[in-house]
C-alpha cells in the first residue's frame, strides 16, 4: 500500500508497511497511478505529456525501489497480530479523578463540569492510596508506572495529591517500581506554592488554555460566566519557564467557533510556549460548537498553513512543538504501540473518587464500562477482552487506510460515542488525522530537502 500528495511544492510519496517517505518527481509521481494495474506500453498512452525515455527512467525507478522493499513493500505485521491479541499485557498507568468537581463551566467539557453524569465528589487518600496498591499489583514484573491527576480540577483536592505522591514514593523502590507524575489543571488555583512543588514532583504537566484570550474566554469561562483567560495565562507563561519550556504543554481544543485555529497556536508560541496542542473538539452533532463534515475542508487549509508558519519560524529559529506535527520517520512508537493505540481497558485504567475502575477517563460514568474497583481489581475481564482485541486489524475501516500506523486505530471512546461500538472509527476525527499526517511528513520533507540545499551550498 502506499499513499501519495502533494503539498507545498513536494510530490511525496508514503510506502505504509516501511514507512519509507519518498520525495519524487513529477513523472515519477504519475506513473505511479498505473505502474501495478498498466503495462508500460499502456502508460505510454495514459502519459503522453511525457517522452518514452522520461516514462522509462521514471518506471525503472520505481521498480527498483519497489525491489529494496521502500514501495509496495509486504504486510509482515499482520501475520504477529495473533501474538498481540495473546500477550496479556499489564497496567502500567492509572488516571486518577482526583477531584469530580471544577471551578470552571466549559461549555464543551465531556464531564459535565467535572461531575462526569454523576455527583461532584473528591477523592480521598484511603482510595488513592488503594488505588497505588492496585497499580503496584497489576503492573506485573513492569518497573516504569505512570500516574496522571485528572479532574474536574485536580488542584481542587491538591492536599489528597500530595498524599499519594508521598505514600507511592514511601513504598516504590521496595517494590522495584518508578512512579512518574503527571497533573492537568485549568490553572485557576495556580500558585507559587502549587508550581513549586509542581515543578519538584510532576514529571509533566498539562496547562489547559484555548490559545487567544477571546476564544478561551467564549469555551472556558468561570462560574460566574466571566472569562477565565486573565486568570491563569501570566501564571502558565511563568510555569512554562520554570520548566525551561521542558516536560509539560499547553493543551486547547478548537471548535466550529475558531476554524482559525492556527492563530490560537501561534499566539500561544508568541507569548514564550514552546510546547503546544490545539485538538478538536468532540462533540455531538447537536452542539452549536462541534465540528461538522462541512468545516473540514476549511480545517485542512487551516492545518497546511500552520504547517508552512511552523517551517518559516523554525528557519528563523523561533522553533516550537506543535504535537499534532510531531511525527518520527526514523523508527517511532514499537509496532505494538502502533497496532493497539493507547491501551485503555487494558493497560491504561482510570479511577474515580469512590475508586471504581473504568477503560478511561472518557469511559468514566458509564456504568456498562465499570470494570471493577480498587479493593477487588479487575473483576468485568469481558470488558478487557473487548478493548485488547481493539487494533487496527480488527477494524476493517483502519487496516485498508494509509494512515493506521501512525494513529493506531484512534481513540476507542471516539469510536464508542459516535458509533456505539468500539471497532468503527470516529470519521470526521480520521479525516483530520490523515491530514495531520499529511502535514507533518511534508514538514520532515521539506526540513531534509532544506538541509539538503544548505550541505549543497
Amino acid at each position: 500500500m502506499i499513499h501519495k500528495y502533494t503539498m507545498n511544492g513536494l510530490y511525496i510519496v508514503l510506502d505504509v508497511n516501511s514507512g519509507a517517505v519518498h520525495i519524487v518527481d513529477e513523472i515519477v509521481y504519475d506513473v505511479l497511478d498505473y505502474y501495478k494495474d498498466k503495462s508500460i506500453e499502456e502508460i505510454y498512452s495514459l502519459l503522453s505529456k511525457y517522452t518514452k525515455e522520461e516514462i522509462d527512467e521514471a518506471y525503472s525507478e520505481i521498480s527498483q525501489l519497489e525491489k529494496d522493499n521502500t514501495l509496495f513493500s509486504k504486510d509482515i505485521y499482520e501475520e504477529v497480530i495473533d501474538k498481540i491479541d495473546r500477550r496479556n499485557p499489564v497496567v502500567k498507568a492509572l488516571c486518577l479523578h482526583i477531584a469530580h468537581d471544577c471551578n470552571l463551566k466549559c461549555k464543551y467539557c465531556f464531564a459535565e463540569e467535572g461531575e462526569y453524569h454523576g455527583k461532584r465528589e473528591l477523592m480521598s487518600f484511603e482510595v488513592g492510596k488503594k488505588a497505588i496498591d492496585f497499580l503496584i499489583k497489576a503492573s506485573g514484573k513492569r518497573k516504569n508506572l505512570e500516574i496522571d491527576f485528572f479532574g474536574g480540577e485536580p488542584l481542587m483536592n491538591f492536599g489528597v495529591v500530595k498524599q499519594i505522591v508521598d505514600y507511592a514514593r514511601s513504598i516504590e523502590k521496595e517494590h522495584n517500581k518508578n512512579f512518574r507524575f503527571t497533573v492537568t489543571t485549568n490553572g485557576i488555583l495556580l500558585n507559587d506554592e502549587t508550581m513549586d512543588y509542581i515543578n519538584k514532583n510532576m514529571h509533566n504537566v498539562v496547562l489547559s488554555v484555548d490559545g487567544r484570550k477571546e476564544v478561551h474566554d467564549k469555551m472556558r469561562p468561570c462560574a460566574n460566566g466571566k472569562g477565565s483567560y486573565d486568570l491563569i495565562i501570566d501564571k502558565f507563561e511563568k510555569l512554562a519557564d520554570q520548566r525551561e519550556q521542558k516536560d509539560y504543554y499547553v493543551r486547547g481544543t478548537f471548535t466550529r467557533h475558531n476554524l482559525d485555529f492556527g492563530e490560537d497556536v501561534l499566539d500561544l508560541a508568541n507569548k514564550g510556549f514552546k510546547q503546544i496542542s490545539i485538538e478538536p473538539v468532540v462533540a455531538e452533532d447537536s452542539a452549536d460548537y462541534s465540528i461538522r463534515e462541512e468545516d473540514l475542508s476549511a480545517i485542512y487549509q487551516e492545518y497546511e498553513r500552520l504547517a508552512l508558519s511552523i517551517l518559516d519560524r523554525q528557519e528563523k529559529g523561533e522553533w516550537f512543538n506543535f504535537f499534532h506535527f510531531m511525527i518520527d520517520l526514523t523508527g517511532g512508537p514499537c509496532i505494538i504501540k502502533r497496532m493497539v493505540g493507547c491501551g485503555s481497558g487494558t493497560e491504561y485504567l482510570s479511577v474515580t473518587p469512590s475508586g471504581d475502575l473504568y477503560p478511561c477517563h472518557q469511559f468514566v460514568g458509564m456504568e456498562e464500562f465499570k470494570m471493577g474497583d480498587v479493593d477487588n481489581g479487575v473483576v468485568r475481564d469481558d470488558i478487557r477482552a473487548e478493548f485488547e482485541h481493539c487494533n487496527i486489524y480488527n477494524k476493517p475501516e483502519c487496516k485498508k487506510c494509509w494512515a493506521k500506523f501512525y494513529c493506531s486505530g484512534g481513540c476507542v471512546a471516539n469510536s464508542y460515542n459516535a458509533n456505539k461500538d468500539l471497532i468503527t472509527p470516529y470519521e470526521i476525527g480520521c479525516k483530520l488525522q490523515r491530514k495531520r499526517v499529511e502535514c507533518a511528513i511534508m514538514i520532515k520533507a521539506k526540513q531534509a530537502e532544506m538541509q539538503s540545499d544548505r550541505e549543497e551550498a
